[in-house]
């Protein structure tokens, strides 16, 4: 009000000396009354843009298709499993049911060891083999289609569940590409499927918050040599029929320039650790038998310790991504759940209205199962993942982009549609990331897609 004063006795001196300048002074006095709205209107703006996070933009991804002499039909599996002589009969049969009701079609891929000739144990440089192959093709292709040169490159995230490398596997990255030296280079292990989600999310936070980072590569991978169970505990035995190779590497960066090219925007994402409860922690545990092999248990708490958790990573999730409807409704049915102390299940609120697709990770046929039935999904919603799973098998943390990649094949993503990523993982971890769609799937063609030559068979009954 100090600078407004001055203003008026201004206007009063020239008013009376230049009758134009009189005769707009009521019409400035009532525009000053608007200038402490304005003043106020600005700052609100201002703190908006500030706190507002900064985007992050998927650039493209690629998803790792071995050579069609690499398919792990069952006849493959089987024949591999005799070779070995390393199994009892009875575990023998008991890997077949689980493989006949798993899911998985006769078009998944295994490493290199399981089609020699003659039987080899799994060895480091086997394994090393099965980690460049799928790193080296998803990497190159990634690159070649954003035309983003390697030195380009600020941040590196690799994940690798189970499978760690001295030096490093994105040491062998940087070696390969000729990354910068101060490239910003990490190695996340030992959280198994959910680890693609949680990488994503950690190179969205550092390109938030660093100065000066604007491309960030994630590489998804894992190990199915070393990881390979050669005892008789059937908890451990599980593993051996349902994962099988894949990897997928991801461009993102958070320059607004490359918003035009840019595929998808990160709009949130959360990651949840129910480690303190015992069971969930030792759902899915790596040990030794009681002969020595070393395996993943995958208990028969699996299931249940992702449903559980699932409804714990959704109270946290709900409430910012649903809209204000769904909101109201599940805090009503909540209220009435907690005052029927029990005798009224709570009900899950429909996430359906909050994204137009989902790609949940296909754990195994059980898992996806469960969460269709706590998520109230339909067949048509949960289709990506018992496809991708009858395809490809559980790739581990990479499979999300194999989703992805389906629906792209489909050509069922239309620009401004939310992708909902879900993942799972040891520990016991829920990892979710919500995308937005910048464009339409088939606006160009995408010869790197893994499902180019057999999205026409799918959807299929995959038993």
């Amino acid at each position: 009000m100090k600078l407004i004063k001055p203003i008026f006795q201004i206007l009063q001196i020239t008013s009376a000396a230049c009758p134009f300048i009189s005769a707009f002074a009521p019409s400035l006095a009532s525009l000053s009354m608007f200038i402490p709205f304005a003043f106020f209107g600005i700052v609100v703006l201002s703190c908006y843009c500030y706190c507002r996070p900064t985007p992050v933009f998927l650039i493209d991804y690629s998803c790792f298709k071995p050579s069609p002499d690499r398919k792990c039909t069952y006849g493959v599996a089987e024949s591999f499993v005799r070779r070995s002589r390393r199994f009892r009969p009875e575990s023998v049969e008991f890997m077949r049911k689980i493989y006949l009701k798993s899911g998985l079609g006769d078009e998944t891929y295994g490493p290199p060891l399981m089609f020699r000739t003659d039987y080899e144990e799994a060895r480091l440089e086997s394994a090393k083999q099965e980690a460049r192959e799928g790193i080296f093709s998803a990497v190159d292709s990634l690159l070649a289609k954003t035309a983003v040169h390697p030195q380009a490159i600020d941040v590196l995230i690799v994940t690798c569940g189970s499978f760690s490398l001295s030096p490093s596997l994105s040491s062998v990255i940087v070696n390969r590409y000729k990354l910068r030296p101060d490239v910003k280079a990490y190695d996340l292990s030992g959280m198994g499927c959910s680890s693609g989600v949680l990488a994503i999310d950690l190179a969205a936070k550092i390109l938030r918050h660093s100065g000066n980072v604007h491309y960030a590569l994630v590489v998804i991978t894992e190990s199915i040599s070393m990881n390979w169970y050669s005892g008789d505990n059937r908890s451990m035995l599980v593993s051996n029929c349902i994962f099988r190779v894949g990897c997928a590497a991801a461009l993102l960066t958070r320059e607004p320039a490359h918003r035009p090219a840019a595929k998808f925007e990160l709009v949130r994402s959360l990651r949840t650790h129910h480690g303190a409860d015992d069971r969930s922690y030792r759902a899915a545990f790596q040990e030794e038998d009681d002969e020595g092999n070393t395996g993943i248990a995958l208990t028969k708490d699996l299931v249940r310790a992702a449903a559980t958790n699932l409804h714990e990573h959704i109270k946290i999730l709900a409430p910012r991504v649903l809209p204000l409807s769904q909101l109201v409704s599940y805090a009503r049915l909540a209220l009435i759940s907690a005052l029927s102390r029990g005798h009224v299940k709570p009900v899950v609120p429909d996430f359906m209205t909050s994204f137009e697709h989902i790609c949940i990770h296909t754990g195994g046929k059980a898992v996806i199962e469960k969460v269709a039935q706590v998520m109230q999904l339909s067949d048509w919603a949960t289709e990506p993942a018992r496809m991708s799973l009858h395809r490809f098998g559980n790739t581990s943390s990479s499979l999300v982009f194999y989703e992805l990649a389906y629906f792209e094949a489909k050509r069922r993503i239309e620009r401004g549609d939310r992708v909902w990523m879900l993942a799972f993982g040891t520990g016991f971890k829920v990892g979710s990331l919500v995308w937005r769609s910048l464009r339409s799937s088939g606006e160009e063609e995408e010869e790197d897609n893994p499902w180019n030559d057999c999205i026409c068979r799918y959807p299929i009954s995959a038993g």
